[in-house]
């Protein structure tokens, strides 16, 4: 019995958390494209670093997808509007980033709801695209992503970026990720952050180094995409590698 329990949780953790993971419904992560690279920032905006970055990108004419917190949102609508303007895609991060996987229903709700009318008021555009923090999720908060008109995301490379202060540490393990990805014949779904869910102004500034060194590796030889390009109804869409 006790054995049971133990698949049984197991078996959960997997399906809630695991990026690769569709078990409890479909999540865009990556298509079977090898050459081309999307890179996602979460846990923003910030008023010290995304300015920061913003310029990187702008460098090297690459178009970046930015899953925001809503609270963050609401304190910086101008710069929310800038990322916009330079032609970058903004996604739903949730209000507060809590753990979705262990929130009820009503929670989920007031988190995706209140995330998208803010954008929105401020975009004055639909928000498309919602990233369950940590990556955490269930049925429930999948399905009502799916109602208020959002692909739920996920990613295929990620590291600790937020707690390492080496960005070639950190541009090194996700070019690994990369290549991976590539061998298995798909395109990778890259996850840093330019952002820190507990306050505003974290220091990201070795994840915003690490961005730069992979556009400087990558901007001329790889095809760099928004998450629209992936969406579910692209022939090119496929939940990518488990």
């Amino acid at each position: 019995m006790a054995g049971t329990a133990v698949v049984a949780l197991a078996g959960y953790a997997y399906a809630s958390m695991s990026p690769a993971s569709q078990l409890f419904g479909s999540t865009l992560i990556a298509p079977p494209l090898p050459g081309q690279l999307a890179l996602t920032f979460d846990d923003g905006p910030n008023p010290t670093w995304t300015p920061h970055l913003l310029e990187i990108l702008a460098q090297h004419r690459v178009h970046a997808t930015f899953f925001m917190v809503g609270r963050f949102a609401q304190s910086e609508p101008d710069l929310v509007r800038r990322v916009a303007a330079a032609g970058h895609l903004i996604g739903n991060h949730t209000w507060s980033h809590p753990n979705l996987a262990r929130s009820s229903a009503q929670l989920i709700r007031e988190e995706l709801t209140r995330t998208s009318d803010t954008l929105e008021e401020i975009l004055g555009r639909p928000i498309a695209f919602f990233r369950p923090p940590y990556g955490a999720r269930r049925p429930l908060a999948l399905r009502a992503a799916r109602e208020l008109g959002m692909t739920p995301v996920t990613w295929n490379a990620m590291t600790s970026d937020w707690s390492d202060p080496q960005p070639d540490h950190i541009a090194g393990a996700l070019m690994r990720k990369m290549e991976r990805n590539r061998q298995l014949g798909y395109a990778t779904n890259i996850v840093l952050h330019d952002g820190g869910h507990r306050a505003l102004g974290a220091d990201r500034g070795p994840s915003v180094a690490a961005a730069g060194i992979l556009l400087d590796r990558f901007a001329s030889s790889d095809r760099f995409v928004t998450l629209e390009e992936w969406a579910p109804t692209s022939p090119a869409h496929n939940s990518g590698p488990r």
